[in-house]
């Protein structure tokens, strides 16, 4: 077996920068991700605190929204391991690259499959993002007497004057 040059080791450089450059923004989003996930459990924490001490209405409301957090939890979970996933599968390719320029053994197929699964993680994962998101948009709740007020200036309604 026979060491590639210097000049080989240097494009097989190059070419693992495009993948290196998804496994940083991978790490991007699940760093939002992750953000997003520590909000919605220490909502539900504070929903699950105030549950015993509800009734009627204010007790339907917070069940519902219990609710809604569950949900919201398990997509960004499925986004989460769609990302992870996701940044493996960049490891692995870059790998292969790096097997490839060192063997000599032809693994370009093998490495194309690896960088069209690595994207349709991604693509997964970013659409579990936006469906949360835009559940999350939803499950926001403005109480009515605060709608209610229009006419009211801003300042009074800040400053109750």
């Amino acid at each position: 077996m026979t060491l590639p040059d210097a000049s080989a080791i240097a494009q097989t450089i190059q070419l693992s920068v495009t993948p290196v450059f998804l496994l940083v923004a991978t790490g991007s989003l699940l760093n939002v991700i992750a953000g997003r996930l520590a909000r919605v459990v220490d909502r539900s924490r504070s929903l699950m605190a105030r549950w015993p001490e509800t009734e009627g209405q204010e007790h339907d409301r917070i069940v519902a929204e219990l609710r809604i957090a569950d949900r919201r939890m398990w997509i960004i979970n499925n986004s989460i391991l769609s990302a992870v996933a996701c940044g493996i599968v960049v490891c692995l390719l870059v790998a292969l690259l790096f097997t490839q320029a060192f063997t000599g053994i032809n693994l370009g197929v093998a490495a194309s499959w690896a960088f069209g699964v690595a994207m349709l993680l991604l693509l997964i994962s970013l659409i579990l993002f936006l469906i949360e998101v835009r559940l999350a948009i939803r499950a926001i709740q403005v109480p009515m007497e605060l709608l209610e007020h229009e006419q009211l200036s801003w300042k009074q309604r800040l400053g109750g004057h």
